[in-house]
C-alpha cells in the first residue's frame, strides 16, 4: 500500500472531503465522550462504542451492509480483540439515549461546516426568513431479519424500533431523532422531548411543521413554547370554534386552488389548554382537501401562499427515509434487537446528513442548485472513492494524514476549496417521471414488533423457571 501522494489525493477528492468530515464530527474521543455521557447501565471494556458506530459504518460504506465482513477488516488490521459474537452482541445492546445523542452531536458539529449559499439551501418564502423550518415525522425501521430463535418462523414482516425525526427543511439535515424500542409506541409521546432536544442544540425560532397525528392540544403546545410557531395538519378529533368577531377569508393560490381562511380556539370552551389559532382549507378539485393550523395569525406577516409552500415542501421528510432506506443502508440491518435497528438508523442518517454536506459543497461550487443534485450518483462516487482509498492507501497512513483537528471555519474552508471543482455531469438528477394515479391495492402483509415477541419470550422463559422451581 502507498502513502496519500498529491497524484493520489488528487483522484480521490470525494474520499478526502469524507473522510475529513467524519474526522471532524466522530473521531474515536468524541463518540466515546457521547457514549460516557448516554450510558446508562452499560459500559466499555474491550469493545467500545466507538469501535461498533466504526464497524457499522465501513459495512455500510464499503461491504454492501455485511457486518461479517466488516467484522473480518477490522480483525485483519488488528482492531478486533474479541469474537465475532461479542461486537454483535455489543451492537444489539447499544443504549437507545447513546443513538439519539450520537445523531444530534455529531449533525450538530456537521452544521458548522454547511454552506449558507442560496445554492445549497432549499428556497423558502421570505416571511420566513426569521424562522428554522423544522418538519416533524415518525419512521418505523422494517426488514428485521429472522436470525434471533424467538423471531424464527415469524408471519409477515418484522419491524424494530420506532422513531420520531426533526429535519431542517433549508438544509435537509435530520437534526435529532427521539427512539423507543416498541414499535407499536404513539410518536406523539415523543414530541415534547423532541422538541426540548431541538432546542437545546438550534438556537433561535423554529416553525414546527407535522401532519394530523400531532393535532391534540398537547402537541401543539410544546411546539408553542419559546417564541416558536406550528403549521399542522387539522384532524377533526379536536374540535374547531370559529371566532364570529374576525370574518373568514377566501382566494386562491399561486396554482390557482380555491382557499378559505378563518381564526378560532382548538378545543372545547370548557377546556383550559384550548389554543387560538388560524385555520386555512384548501380545495383541491377530485382529491381530499387539506386543512391546516397555526399559531402565525397575523395574514400581513405570514400569507397563506406561504404556509401552504412550506407545508408542500414537508414530503423531504419522507424522501430523506426513502433514500435512508434504499440508498444509505437501512434495508440491510445488522442487528436484530430494537436497540440495534435504532443504533443503525441513527448511523444511517447520520452518513446521509454528512453526505448532504458534501451535496451541498458540490452544489455551490459548480454554482448549481442543490436540488439538482442527486444524493445516489453522489454517494455511489463517494463509495467507489473510499474503498479505492483503503485498498491503495495503508491504513496507518490514513489515520496520519487526518491527525490533528481544525477548526469549523478552517475545515469548511478547506472542504469548499476541495469540492469547488470535482464537478460531474453524471450527478444530475434525471428527469423526473410522468406521475401515474395511485393504484389502490389490498395490503395483506402483515408485521409483528420485534420488541413485543421478545417480551413476550423473556416472559415464557421466566414462567418455565418458575414451573421447574414449584415442581
Amino acid at each position: 500500500m502507498d502513502t496519500p501522494t498529491r497524484d493520489l489525493l488528487a483522484r480521490m477528492p470525494l474520499a478526502e472531503a469524507v473522510l475529513t468530515l467524519w474526522r471532524f464530527i466522530a473521531d474515536a474521543a468524541t463518540l466515546d465522550s457521547i457514549f460516557e455521557r448516554n450510558r446508562g447501565k452499560c459500559y466499555q471494556k474491550v469493545l467500545s462504542f466507538s469501535f461498533i458506530v466504526y464497524f457499522i459504518r465501513d459495512a455500510l460504506l464499503e461491504f454492501n451492509g455485511s457486518g461479517r465482513r466488516s467484522l473480518q477488516g477490522a480483525r485483519d488490521r488488528g482492531e478486533l480483540e474479541t469474537s465475532f459474537r461479542a461486537a454483535y452482541g455489543k451492537l444489539a445492546r447499544s443504549p437507545i439515549p447513546a443513538s439519539t445523542a450520537l445523531l444530534a452531536k455529531c449533525t450538530a458539529r456537521l452544521r458548522q461546516l454547511y454552506p449558507q449559499a442560496p445554492e445549497a439551501q432549499t428556497p423558502l418564502p421570505e416571511s420566513l426568513d426569521d424562522y428554522r423550518v423544522e418538519i416533524l415525522d415518525g419512521k418505523a425501521i422494517e426488514r428485521v431479519a429472522e436470525r434471533l430463535k424467538p423471531l424464527w418462523g415469524a408471519p409477515g414482516g418484522l419491524l424494530g424500533g420506532r422513531a420520531l425525526v426533526a429535519m431542517d427543511l433549508r438544509s435537509g439535515l435530520a437534526t435529532a431523532m427521539h427512539a423507543h424500542p416498541d414499535v407499536d409506541a404513539s410518536e406523539a409521546r415523543f414530541v415534547g422531548a423532541l422538541v426540548a432536544e431541538v432546542r437545546r442544540i438550534a438556537p433561535g425560532k423554529r416553525l414546527w411543521v407535522s401532519d394530523s397525528q400531532f393535532c391534540d392540544l398537547t402537541q401543539p403546545a410544546h411546539c408553542a413554547q419559546g417564541g416558536d410557531a406550528f403549521l399542522i395538519q387539522y384532524h377533526p378529533k379536536v374540535p374547531f370554534f370559529a371566532d364570529a368577531a374576525r370574518p373568514a377569508r377566501t382566494g386562491r393560490n399561486r396554482r390557482g386552488q380555491r382557499f378559505v381562511e378563518d381564526w378560532g380556539w382548538l378545543g372545547s370552551p370548557r377546556n383550559r389548554k384550548r389554543l387560538y389559532v388560524r385555520r386555512i382549507r384548501l380545495h383541491r378539485p377530485g382529491e381530499k382537501d387539506v386543512i391546516l393550523v397555526t399559531n402565525l395569525c397575523d395574514v400581513e406577516a405570514v400569507s397563506v401562499e406561504d404556509l401552504l409552500e412550506v407545508y408542500l415542501n414537508r414530503w423531504g421528510i419522507e424522501r430523506m427515509f426513502q433514500q435512508v432506506v434504499e440508498v444509505f443502508g437501512l434495508s440491510h440491518l445488522v442487528g436484530t434487537t430494537p436497540e440495534g435497528t435504532i443504533f443503525q438508523f441513527a448511523l444511517c442518517l447520520l452518513l446521509y446528513d454528512l453526505i448532504q454536506v458534501v451535496r451541498g459543497m458540490v452544489a455551490v461550487g459548480a454554482g448549481r442548485p442543490r436540488a439538482t443534485i442527486s444524493s445516489k450518483k453522489l454517494f455511489e462516487d463517494v463509495q467507489r472513492e473510499l474503498i479505492a482509498w483503503n485498498v491503495t492507501i495503508d491504513p496507518g497512513a490514513t489515520v496520519a494524514y487526518f491527525e490533528g483537528s481544525g477548526t469549523a471555519p478552517r475545515v469548511k474552508a478547506w472542504l469548499s476549496g476541495l469540492l469547488s471543482g470535482v464537478w460531474k455531469e453524471h450527478w444530475m438528477k434525471s428527469p423526473p417521471k410522468k406521475k401515474q394515479p395511485p393504484r389502490e391495492k389490498e395490503s395483506k402483509r402483515t408485521y409483528g414488533s420485534v420488541f413485543r415477541t421478545l417480551e413476550a419470550h423473556q416472559q415464557k422463559l421466566k414462567k418455565e423457571k418458575r414451573a421447574q422451581l414449584v415442581a
